[in-house]
């Protein structure tokens, strides 16, 4: 690997980004932001002056098209992911895209045909909680076999949002629980299991203002016997959890997906013989994220399994809305 840090440029001036991303990305040992681009210049400048930021484009083209950035991380709302993630891998950009990457399985292939036609470009849906020690933690003790063969996943993740401005509220941006938050709890099974599901089945409950889903829950079967269950919602009250279900013991993660930066995070392993619970050091998954995303940058690691991820959770989105309609079971 080579000693240079990866220039990162930023698109937009979304909340995730100067609230979380942002600061946690100029910790970063491997890369360093160096631009931000938006329409809204003076708010850019503002973020650009907090953060350490040297310059401000006006637009996102010119943020994208600039020579000195070597990648963009685009957090911009869901249904502008894919056109200006596209725009970015023909500009010659490494892209850190934010979860989902795109509003369906349809478009976010679009992008995959794209990233194939530029092979030395990483492309990488921004599913953070990886990269956190609390979820390598559970990796490790799923590795060891100590809750022996893993049977089911169960997940919950919900926050209450009325906000009629808040863009999570408006169904023509790809707003809603599913698309929201509910990709981490299709993510988290796929990451614990290893693979993609064979099926899904789901109910959604809409919004009747927003038009938005506020409440959907979902069943996915891995074949063998395999399940992950899970509820996502916008309206109640904030909270989640993910247990892990084997034949000898369970393991419990107290903040799955929002870990904090700077509190330590709790797992539980319980088996029939003991309890025992693991503290795992304050970290900020955002940082460690943009670090290993650099790292395969500079390494060249080939990321093509990362965005058949990504088109998977796409897929599994896609079954469950369809099966919330028609009420059935959605292969996949």
């Amino acid at each position: 690997m080579t000693k240079r840090q990866i220039k990162w440029g930023v698109i937009s001036t979304a909340k995730i980004g100067w609230q979380k991303v942002i600061p946690a990305m100029q910790k970063s040992e491997l890369g360093r932001i160096v631009a931000i681009g938006s329409a809204n210049t003076e708010r850019a400048q503002q973020i650009a002056t907090e953060h350490g930021i040297d310059r401000v484009h006006s637009s996102y083209e010119d943020l994208i098209n600039d020579p000195e950035i070597d990648a963009v991380y685009n957090p911009l709302p869901n249904h502008m992911h894919v056109e200006r993630t596209i725009k970015a891998l023909q500009a010659g950009k490494h892209v850190l895209c934010e979860k989902p990457v795109g509003l369906n399985a349809s478009e976010t292939r679009l992008l995959l045909d794209e990233a194939v036609k530029h092979p030395e470009l990483k492309l990488m849906e921004a599913f953070m909680y990886k990269f956190h020690p609390q979820w390598l933690k559970v990796k490790a003790l799923l590795g060891q076999n100590a809750i022996g063969e893993v049977k089911t996943v169960n997940t919950f993740f919900s926050y209450y949002n009325v906000d009629t401005s808040n863009i999570r509220n408006r169904v023509e941006v790809g707003g809603g629980a599913m698309m929201d938050i509910g990709c981490y709890c299709i993510s988290l099974p796929k990451f614990v299991f290893g693979k993609e599901p064979l099926r899904a089945t789901g109910i959604m409950e809409r919004d009747p203002e927003f038009g938005t889903d506020r409440m959907a829950s979902a069943i996915m079967s891995f074949g063998e016997g395999k399940t992950a269950t899970f509820t996502c919602a916008t309206q109640l009250i904030p909270y989640q959890r993910c247990n892990i279900y084997g034949t000898e013991g369970m393991i419990e993660v107290e903040i799955p997906v929002n870990a904090p930066p700077d509190k330590p995070c709790k797992v539980w392993l319980r088996t029939k013989d003991q309890e025992e619970l693991f503290t795992l050091d304050a970290a900020d998954q955002y940082t460690l994220e943009a670090d290993a995303f650099a790292k395969c940058i500079l390494e060249d690691v080939d990321m093509h399994g990362y965005m058949n991820d990504a088109l998977g959770n796409m897929k599994i989105i896609d079954a469950i809305v369809l099966s919330s309609r028609e009420g059935k079971w959605i292969s996949l």
